[in-house]
């Protein structure tokens, strides 16, 4: 096994689990006499996480702290906390102690049998079931990229080989999503079943919104996925119209009369114009995503830094 490790946690409002978190961290690796760094990255937190973030560091010299600019989201705190990672593995894991850290070594053990990446999954997940269906969303896209069996594993909870960066070393785009990045590469990913913990300090802050916009950000961002339903409803509608002109023109050839009414019409027109603003819908993301890809906005701004500001 492994005996240097990098754990990153991507920290949001979450002072009240930090310091239990390391603890738990220090007790777990110190049996495994690992050594070990802690990169905690605040992720523009409103509470006092930084300030907690800043005294681990300064009481132990195994945590680096990081404090992004602004919000950015959990993957690109992650990948903010990969590039600044020092060690040949590294697990990824959340701030509010439902990822056990007490795992870790499950994962390590089952990285040592020729994986690059080993997901921890849950034996029974204790999310919402709108965080579960946006998590149902994100493992249909990666499905294409890690094959169907690998994504129904996958979790926040990771272990993988820090060598596996170099793949996604100059990516600059501000939609970030870690499993994808990691299926750039390598194909060798594996799982292993863990503890889920029940949430005892404060609350997700997985809000309606953020989860619709991280599922839309995955469909549309990393994959052709909606481009090819498009263009399947644009066949199948295509067919449809073929249809509805054979019976238009069937039946003035048979009865010498066309097919009455506004109501057949009206209803042609809308389902028709319904699916070509669908399409023009899916064409309008990928176009937005181009148009702010061209703008170079970075994943994640650094705004403090625990080995600068002196913590």
């Amino acid at each position: 096994m492994h005996k240097r490790l990098s754990i990153v946690i991507p920290v949001y409002n979450s002072e009240a689990s930090l310091e239990g978190l390391y603890s738990r961290l220090v007790g777990v690796l110190g049996q495994l006499e690992m050594q070990f760094e802690v990169i905690l990255v605040d992720d523009g937190s409103a509470d006092r996480s930084w300030e907690v973030i800043r005294l681990l560091a300064r009481a132990n010299p195994q945590v680096r702290g990081f404090r992004m600019l602004r919000n950015y989201g959990q993957h690109n705190a992650l990948l903010c906390g990969i590039r600044h990672a020092n060690f040949p593995i590294i697990v990824t894991m959340d701030d509010d102690l439902q990822n056990p850290p007490e795992e870790i070594p499950k994962m390590l053990a089952q990285l040592e049998l020729g994986f690059d990446v080993v997901y921890g999954t849950p034996e029974r997940e204790r999310h919402g079931f709108l965080r579960d269906a946006a998590s149902r969303i994100t493992k249909i896209v990666l499905q294409r990229s890690m094959g169907a069996e690998a994504a129904e594993k996958i979790s926040a909870f990771r272990a993988f080989r820090t060598k596996l960066r170099e793949a996604f070393t100059d990516y600059r785009g501000s939609f970030v999503s870690i499993d994808v990045l990691l299926t750039w590469g390598t194909k060798r990913f594996g799982s292993v079943q863990v503890r889920h913990e029940e949430r005892q300090i404060g609350q997700s802050n997985y809000t309606v919104i953020k989860l619709f916009a991280h599922a839309m950000n995955m469909v549309t961002g990393f994959s052709i996925l909606p481009l090819q339903i498009a263009t399947a409803i644009g066949l199948l509608f295509t067919l449809f119209g073929g249809a509805v002109l054979i019976f238009v023109v069937g039946r003035y050839a048979l009865y010498g009369s066309t097919v009455q009414g506004f109501a057949f019409l009206a209803s042609l027109l809308a389902i028709f114009s319904g699916a070509q603003l669908f399409t023009m819908g899916i064409f309008g993301e990928y176009l937005a995503r181009i148009h702010l890809r061209t703008m170079d906005r970075p994943a994640y701004a650094v705004g403090l830094r625990t080995e600068v500001d002196g913590a």
